[in-house]
């Protein structure tokens, strides 16, 4: 059991990020995340806002200060600003983000800041109509951005995008969505497709970061490293040699960042998770009903944490794709 009262794994790593995914339940259908046809969750099988407050109180206990809500997406949970307030109100929680597709942002987005929501993160994969339905199953690129620029009004302390890149299918869409991102002072964060979609995953599919970066620098202007240095950061930062904006690379494939994790993830039906590659869980639900058991808690998530493997091993003949799909663990 760990000596520190925090969640610190056998390698050293401390862990003061908490991933909560609010539902499994999407809007779009992205091959990369879920597939066409799934069964979602009961909502009764979900945890209510006041059983993922106090599950947020035990991990604060813990050392986590850091919380993102995911989902699905997290906006077709009703009266979500319920949950953002709650969390707000605990103030050992210094940065408090949700991560959404946009397509509801617009009507939600005025609560979600009047319940102390500043921090954004919008996913964006293409700017064409086109090949935003064949990635996402769905029409809807105009409520995103409209969501975007709703989001922009609002003022809003940091409003990122992020963008799977998938060779052959969103290549050209780099260098519009910089110019998109840098026009609005967004910053743009493109992440190196990983093999935990609905499809089977291939390689030759995915756009590294020496790729990503070739396109930036030849068609939009130079980059340079950004100055601020977060080992626990998940993306590369880099400015514009122009000083107008920045973007960041989540090499998830090329450049792995397993050394420096300090994620864990609660999933929408209690189920806590080491690594978003676990092959393993720990159900919390049966310590959350029908009584509260706190201490049982905290000791099932140190001992998850205490069991971390070191890396996922992605690029490894060892590696196992986890059963699940990203909209059932959380984004």
């Amino acid at each position: 059991m760990s000596k520190t009262g925090l969640l610190q794994d056998s390698f050293g790593r401390t862990h003061n990020n908490l991933r909560i995914s609010v539902t499994d339940r999407c809007n779009l259908r992205c091959e990369y995340c879920m597939p066409e046809e799934v069964e979602f969750l009961d909502h009764r099988e979900l945890l209510t806002f006041e059983e993922i407050s106090e599950v947020a109180q035990v991990a604060v206990g813990l050392g986590i200060n850091k919380i993102r809500l995911t989902g699905g997406e997290p906006l077709l949970r009703r009266d979500l600003p319920v949950l953002v307030k709650f969390l707000t109100g605990i103030p050992q929680i210094t940065d408090l983000s949700l991560t959404t597709n946009g397509l509801l942002l617009k009507n939600q987005v005025k609560k979600l800041k009047e319940a102390g929501l500043r921090r954004l993160t919008i996913s964006l994969d293409t700017l064409d109509p086109g090949r935003f339905r064949q990635l996402c199953k769905r029409d809807g690129l105009d409520q995103v951005l409209q969501g975007i620029e709703a989001a922009l009004q609002e003022g809003f302390e940091k409003i990122k995008l992020n963008t799977v890149c998938i060779k052959g299918i969103n290549d050209q869409d780099i260098v519009p969505l910089a110019e998109y991102a840098r026009s609005r002072k967004i910053e743009l964060r493109f992440i190196e497709y990983m093999p935990i979609g609905a499809n089977p995953w291939e390689r030759n599919k995915v756009l590294f970061a020496h790729e990503i970066l070739e396109i930036l620098e030849t068609q939009v202007a130079k980059l340079f490293p950004g100055a601020a240095y977060d080992p626990t950061a998940p993306a590369m930062e880099f400015t514009y040699q122009d000083g107008q904006g920045s973007i960041g690379i989540i090499a998830s494939i090329s450049r792995p960042f397993c050394q420096h994790c300090n994620r864990v993830r609660l999933t929408a039906e209690g189920k806590f998770r080491n690594c978003l590659f676990a092959l393993e869980e720990v159900d919390l639900k049966p310590l959350i009903r029908p009584d509260f058991q706190p201490e049982e808690i905290r000791k099932a998530m140190i001992s998850s944490v205490e069991g971390k493997w070191e890396g996922h091993e992605i690029n490894t003949a060892r590696f196992i794709k986890p059963g699940r799909t990203m909209h059932t663990i959380g984004g």
